[in-house]
């Protein structure tokens, strides 16, 4: 069983993106998308994936002393499996619409991973920057490009973001 311990931002400028970094197309989609869980659908470049992310809290005993809503969107359970490219293709038809478009890119900050996600389609506008911890309390370095975290914030889910798409948000 893998956790995904995740915080997200809001991208303030393209100071982060070099002549080095090569982004790849993602387009994903769900196959279940509720609150306690998402099955999702990915082709990267060339490679299929199925996803299966839903709430640590599901099912598991948490310590009381942690705040339950942190824990809830900075935690969550994550299943991802490679899949034939042809049969996730053949998925991502079986998705709700819109389907997510971005092209996203991967680069070392101060020892850590980021990825920042430059979205396309109903979401264009949209730049979100993602880091995984390794623990819900790891301190890192912010960039001077990072804006606003949005971590706790709902609408800036993949999930959510095809009910509600950046462009109905702004």
């Amino acid at each position: 069983m893998g956790i995904e311990i995740e915080r997200k931002f809001l991208v303030l400028n393209n100071e982060w993106l070099t002549s080095d970094l090569k982004g790849i197309q993602i387009k994903q989609g769900y196959l279940q998308n509720s609150n306690k869980s998402v099955v999702r659908i990915r082709v990267a470049d060339t490679q299929g994936f199925l996803t299966v992310k839903a709430s640590t809290a599901i099912d598991h005993e948490i310590d009381n002393s942690i705040d339950r809503q942190k824990i809830q969107s900075l935690s969550r359970l994550e299943f991802e499996y490679k899949i034939p490219l042809d049969d996730a293709l053949e998925m991502l038809k079986l998705c709700e619409k819109p389907i997510i478009e971005k092209v996203r890119y991967t680069l070392d900050f101060m020892g850590f991973e980021w990825s920042i996600d430059i979205f396309e389609g109903e979401n264009l506008g949209l730049v979100l920057a993602e880091i995984e911890l390794k623990s819900e309390d790891q301190e890192f370095i912010k960039p001077a490009w990072l804006g606003k975290e949005v971590t706790d914030d709902p609408k800036y889910l993949n999930s959510n973001l095809i009910k509600n798409p950046f462009r109905a948000i702004k």
